[in-house]
C-alpha cells in the first residue's frame, strides 16, 4: 500500500472515528438520569425505543476506556466508561450471578437469554476499565466472570442448549470465537497463563471442529466433535462472523511474532468466507451463505448488514499488513469503498444498518437491540492504529 492510500486511510478512519461516530453516540445515547446508554436510535439520534441491551452497555463501556488508554486520556471518555459499568454493575446481573439481555430504560430485567454475550461484553468492559483507570476492583471482577462463564459452559444445567442434546446435539462457532476476543483484552490487563491456554484451546477447536476444506468455510453450527449437520442451520455460514473470527486468529498470530501456523489459518478463513460472502453482483457481503450453495431459510440473508463490513475492512487490512499481499489490499479497497459509499449518513452522522441487497436503505436506523456503538468504532480505532504502524518511517 502506498503512503498515499495510508494516508487518505488514516485519515478517513481517525476523523470519522472522532468527528462523527463518537459523538453520535455521546450526544445521543446517554441516559444522564437514569444510567446506561440507549442504542435503539433513529436516523437523527432520536430514541425509537427506550429498553436498553446490557451487552451495548459493555461494549461502548470497553470502547470508551480503550480510547482513553490507547488515543487520549479524555476524562469524558473515561468518565462514560464508568457510567456504563456502573449501570452493569447495578441492573446487568440476576441473582445466580449470570445477566440479563435487556432490561428497562429504569434497568428493570426484561428478557435473559441462555448465551454468554451479555457476560462476555462486560468482562471486556471491565478489563479495560481496569487498565484504563488503574481500578483493581475492576480487574479482579473480570477475572471473576470470566472464571464463572467458563464453568457455566462445562456444565450442561446452566445454559440451556438450543435443541434437544438427544436428538440432535451441536454446538456454535460464536463461543469459542468470542472467548478468544475476550482472553485477548483480558491478557493486557493481566497475563495470566489460563488466557493464553483458552486462546489455544478455542482457536484449535475452529480450526479442528468448524473448519471444514471440503466447502472451504467455516460453519456456523456442527456436532460436538465437528460433525457435519446437513441442515440449514448445520449448512450455515455467515461470512462476516467467519470473518470475524479470522481476524481474531491474525491478531493473535501477530501478538506471537507472526505464528505461521495461525497466519496461515486465519488467512484460510478470511478467503473461504470471503469467497462465499462477496456478492458478484451487487458488492458487499452477504448476511448469509450455504455451505452446499444451496438456498438459504432465512429471508434476509441476501441483506448488507453494517458490521460485517466493517469486520470485512479489519481483516482484510490486517491480512494486507501481516503479508504485504497486494490481493489483500486490493479485497480492501473493495469492501471499503463499497461500504463507505452505501453505509454512511452524510447528513445526520453515523452509518445506517441494513440495506437490501442492492445497496438501498432498508431502515434509517442507527441503533437497534443489537447495533450500537461497538463494530463500526472498533472497526475505526483498530484500523486507524493499524496504520500508523505501516506510516513510513519519519525522514531524517
Amino acid at each position: 500500500m502506498n503512503d498515499g492510500r495510508i494516508q487518505e486511510l488514516t485519515d478517513i478512519y481517525r476523523d470519522g472515528l472522532l468527528n462523527d461516530t463518537l459523538p453520535f453516540w455521546i450526544n445521543h445515547a446517554v441516559d444522564r438520569e437514569q444510567g446506561g446508554f440507549y442504542t435503539c436510535l433513529g436516523r437523527y439520534g432520536d430514541v425509537v425505543s427506550s429498553d436498553k441491551p446490557i451487552w451495548a452497555q459493555g461494549r461502548f463501556a470497553w470502547m470508551l476506556a480503550t480510547l482513553y488508554d490507547t488515543i487520549e486520556p479524555r476524562d469524558e471518555w473515561l468518565t462514560l466508561a464508568r457510567h456504563g459499568i456502573d449501570f452493569l454493575r447495578q441492573h446487568g446481573f440476576d441473582s445466580d450471578g449470570r445477566m440479563y439481555f435487556s432490561v428497562t430504560s429504569d434497568g428493570r430485567p426484561l428478557r435473559k437469554r441462555r448465551y454468554i454475550f451479555s457476560e462476555t461484553f462486560t468482562i471486556i468492559a471491565l478489563a479495560a476499565y481496569a487498565k484504563a483507570a488503574g481500578d483493581s476492583n475492576a480487574g479482579d471482577q473480570a477475572i471473576d466472570l470470566f472464571r464463572n462463564v467458563q464453568d457455566w459452559l462445562q456444565d450442561p444445567t446452566v445454559l440451556q442448549p438450543k435443541v434437544h442434546t438427544r436428538t440432535r446435539p451441536m454446538k456454535g462457532l460464536a463461543v469459542p470465537m468470542i472467548l478468544i476476543a475476550t482472553a485477548q483484552v483480558l491478557r493486557q490487563t493481566a497475563d495470566l497463563p489460563e488466557y493464553t491456554e483458552c486462546i489455544d484451546r478455542y482457536i484449535d477447536e475452529i480450526d479442528r471442529h468448524f473448519w471444514k476444506p471440503e466447502f472451504n468455510a467455516l460453519l456456523e453450527t456442527v456436532g460436538p466433535a465437528g460433525e457435519f449437520i446437513d441442515t440449514f442451520e448445520g449448512r450455515m455460514i455467515c461470512p462476516g462472523h467467519s470473518i470475524e473470527a479470522g481476524w481474531f486468529i491474525l491478531e493473535e498470530a501477530r501478538y506471537r511474532g507472526g505464528d505461521p501456523r495461525l497466519l496461515q489459518l486465519g488467512l484460510r478463513i478470511i478467503d473461504g468466507s470471503w469467497a462465499k460472502g462477496w456478492d458478484p453482483e451487487y458488492g458487499g457481503i452477504l448476511y448469509f451463505a450455504d455451505a452446499k450453495d444451496l438456498p438459504c431459510s432465512e429471508y434476509w440473508h441476501d441483506q448488507k448488514f453494517w458490521w460485517p463490513h466493517n469486520e470485512a475492512i479489519i481483516a482484510t487490512l490486517l491480512a494486507h499488513h501481516l503479508t504485504g499481499n497486494e490481493r489483500y489490499e486490493e479485497m480492501h479497497r473493495q469492501v471499503h469503498d463499497w461500504a463507505y459509499g452505501h453505509f454512511p449518513d452524510p447528513e445526520h452522522g453515523e452509518w445506517y444498518g441494513y440495506l437490501h441487497r442492492d445497496g438501498r436503505l432498508s431502515t434509517p436506523l442507527k441503533g437497534s437491540m443489537w447495533k450500537g456503538p461497538f463494530h463500526l468504532p472498533r472497526m475505526q480505532w483498530y484500523c486507524w492504529q493499524l496504520l500508523n504502524e505501516m506510516q513510513p518511517p519519519p525522514s531524517a
